[in-house]
């Protein structure tokens, strides 16, 4: 089965004569930066289902979904090597760099992946098991290895994976999925768009000669924009949707309102200087990109301190 995966995917250079791997080099693998927003949504998921949960089937269940987040990272890396080679962002990933031979990173992935749905399927429910596998395999089969190179919508499709943890930390809890935790899925995947421009914005270039087609490759950068604006737009609205159904109190509104209102200012200041110079639109989008990890941060603590008001 492994072997029949790696022959189908693009060849690196031979990394026989890689040097010495560290352990720090592994962990880098399982994207950590990228693990640890999908480690606290998850959590948040967990914070507000009803009922109670045993601290140590909690944390297994965190770690569990921790593991899952960081095995798809590793596989990702492991099936996108060649084009981490030649974009500058990437290319001191440990695969391109020669630390960590491909083979590795693949292996490492599937059994932490494995180890992962396994330990949450005997330790937590099947639940959120089978929930945590599908996000695994839908982010590795549908957004990696379908989506990624073939069309500019792959952030929009992908973005499902990235948006399942508070529904896995809800279902943990009560073994079961509900609408609340869907509402938060919902916040998540329409968030997720406009964050991955904004990188793709000052990354472009990047992109363009990985020959990966990200939408400023594609439409180009104006287009893009726009595509954030109606986004963030949109992202005010849903963003409400967990007050409108009286699930969240005002808390939770007026932040879900500012952080929305922001959003769509720091969307609009990109928009605003896409005709100055590179390094000052560059700067514009880099401030937006770092915003949405903000705005995401904060409205999901929003949930869980007004969550706990009501």
């Amino acid at each position: 089965m492994v072997d029949s995966l790696i022959s189908q995917t693009p060849k690196l250079n031979d990394h026989s004569s890689a040097v010495k791997s560290e352990w720090f080099d592994y962990f880098r693998l399982l994207k950590p930066r990228v693990m640890s927003l999908v480690v606290f949504s998850g959590l948040i998921g967990m914070a507000i289902a009803p009922g109670s949960i045993h601290f140590v089937t909690g944390f297994i269940a965190i770690i569990s979904i921790a593991l899952g987040a960081g095995a798809a990272g590793a596989i990702n890396m492991w099936y996108e090597s060649d084009i981490d080679a030649l974009m500058q962002r990437t290319k001191n990933r440990p695969i391109p760099s020669g630390r960590v031979v491909r083979e590795e990173a693949l292996s490492l992935g599937i059994i932490v992946a494995g180890a992962a749905v396994i330990i949450m399927g005997l330790l937590v429910n099947i639940v959120s098991a089978i929930l945590l596998l599908l996000t695994i395999a839908f982010y590795v089969f549908i957004y990696t290895m379908l989506l990624k190179r073939r069309t500019s919508q792959n952030i929009v499709i992908g973005g499902a994976a990235g948006s399942l943890p508070p529904v896995i930390g809800w279902s943990a809890v009560t073994g079961s999925i509900d609408f609340f935790p869907i509402l938060i899925f919902t916040i998540i995947f329409f968030w997720t768009p406009p964050h991955f421009w904004a990188l793709s914005l000052y990354n472009h270039l990047d992109y363009k000669k990985a020959g990966i087609p990200m939408l400023p490759v594609v439409a180009g950068l104006r287009k893009t924009v726009t595509y954030i604006l109606i986004y963030a737009f949109l992202l005010l609205p849903i963003s409400i949707m967990p007050w409108f159904f009286g699930y969240l109190g005002t808390l939770y509104l007026s932040t879900a309102i500012l952080l929305g209102l922001i959003f769509l200012l720091r969307a609009v200041q990109v928009l605003k200087k896409i005709n100055k110079d590179a390094n000052t639109f560059e700067q514009a989008a880099k401030k937006l990109f770092n915003y949405s990890i903000f705005y995401l941060f904060i409205l999901l603590l929003s949930v869980y301190f007004d969550s706990s008001l009501i």
